[in-house]
Parts: structure tokens; sequence; C-alpha cells
């Protein structure tokens, strides 16, 4: 039997809006510190936080227009192949969805001092959840992996 896929659309509401020391950061700079201001009627849950190390942060890139959207993602590199856009990283997805696992620096009320998030001055913050995850007493964090042999010679 073939799935059926629904045709609602989907709404969602930022709880929060990032923001960089200067807007011009690399925001590949995994060093760098950002905030992430919580609106005030979300702040009483981010009580507990504080005691966790590290915590995805899914954010919506509204800065990608629907021109730049692709199926299919050349690579940046000469022997790099072209695959699927599912199979990257790249912003370019049908849906901007971001996801990026941060350090927690520090809380301060209801800002979050986080190290290495890859999004934009001002990009609108969707949920946060903390990490690892957890299920039946076991934490559930993955140490062996597959890398595609392409991207595998170009970090070192």
């Amino acid at each position: 039997m073939i799935a059926e896929f629904p045709s609602n659309k989907i709404e969602v509401s930022p709880i929060g809006v990032v923001h960089r020391l200067r807007p011009d950061e690399d925001i590949n700079d995994r060093g760098l510190v950002s905030r992430i201001v919580i609106d005030k009627k979300y702040e009483d849950g981010l009580a507990g936080i504080d005691d966790w190390s590290h915590l995805y942060v899914i954010f919506w890139m509204d800065r990608i227009s629907d021109e730049k959207k692709t199926l299919l993602c050349r690579g940046s590199e000469p022997d790099m192949p072209t695959v699927g856009i599912f199979a990257t990283r790249a912003p370019v997805h049908p849906n901007p969805i971001g996801l990026t696992l941060v350090e927690l620096v520090r809380r301060e009320g209801n800002i979050l001092f986080v190290k290495g998030l890859d999004a934009l001055d001002r990009t609108p913050v969707l949920d946060i959840k903390p990490y690892p995850y957890w299920v039946k007493g076991h934490w559930i964090v993955v140490t062996k992996y597959n890398t595609p042999a392409y991207l595998r010679k170009t970090i070192k």
C-alpha cells in the first residue's frame, strides 16, 4: 500500500530568536558564543536546563528563498559528487529547518548563551531539546556511524 501524505499546512511559532555578537560573524566558527533570547512567556520552560551541557537547537532558516531550494546538491569541491538534498546539511531543503547540537555556556533568565550555533543573527528559534536522549533508563548516544567516503577525504 502506498502511503498518503497530508496536504494540510503545518504552523509553528518561534519561541525565541538568535542574537549574534555581530551580525556578520562566521556562523561556521563553532567556537563563537551566541545568545538565544527566549520569549518571556516561555521562560518557565527553561527550568532545569542549566543541568545540561549540550542542547539541540531547532530553528527556521527564514532567509532561504524558494528559488534556492533544490532536491540535488552539487558538491562544493571537484571530487564531491552531486547528492540528494536529504544527504546533506545544506540549508536549501524543502523546509528550511535547522538543527544544531550546541554547548550550553550559561543561562541568564530567558537568555541562553550557547557555543557552536550555526544560525544567522535574528534567526527564529522553534524549539530546544536536551542532549543526549534517553529512553527506559538508557542514554541514546551514537558512537558508531557511517559517512560517505568523499566526505571522509575532506575532513581531516
